[in-house]
């Protein structure tokens, strides 16, 4: 009987231990102050200067046609009209790489992104492929600033 009592008082000591520290957690401050070398803020400076000079990054597009010749350009320029009449949300981009002339499609930031819109437009371009490209940045929606901790 006192093995059995004595186990309960031990509970109940932890018990009551553990309850004490979660409530005395309750009145800790949770405020934290963050600070920094003003080297940090320049970098991140240097940085968001250089994405607005540069505003491209690492994706995917989608080549329709590759011409060239004499009556390259007119080719190109007539599929770039084609294309951006059927699909008007889809940017268009004619390149000039000597000797030829290129139209891409698109600004994917995956692989598998340009690939799935390459399955729907396969039967009116079937020469189309995939390739890595840099994009224009995607328009993301703008978050506040200031993060509370």
């Amino acid at each position: 009987m006192n093995l059995i009592m004595n186990k309960i008082v031990v509970i109940i000591f932890f018990t009551a231990c553990l309850s004490g520290n979660l409530f005395a957690q309750n009145s800790i401050d949770t405020s934290a102050v963050i600070t920094s070398d003003s080297r940090i803020d320049s970098l991140l400076q240097l940085h968001i200067d250089y994405n607005q000079k540069y505003p491209v990054i690492q994706g995917y597009r989608i080549q329709i046609l590759k011409a060239s010749g004499n009556e390259a350009l007119d080719i190109i320029e007539k599929s770039k009209a084609d294309f951006s009449e059927k699909y008007e949300d889809i940017p268009v981009y004619l390149t000039f790489d000597e000797p030829d002339y290129r139209v891409r499609i698109g600004d994917f930031r995956t692989r598998l992104e340009a690939e799935k819109f390459l399955k729907q437009i396969s039967r009116k371009y079937p020469g189309a492929w995939v390739i890595q490209d840099d994009i224009n940045f995607p328009n993301l929606p703008n978050h506040n600033k200031k993060q509370k901790l």
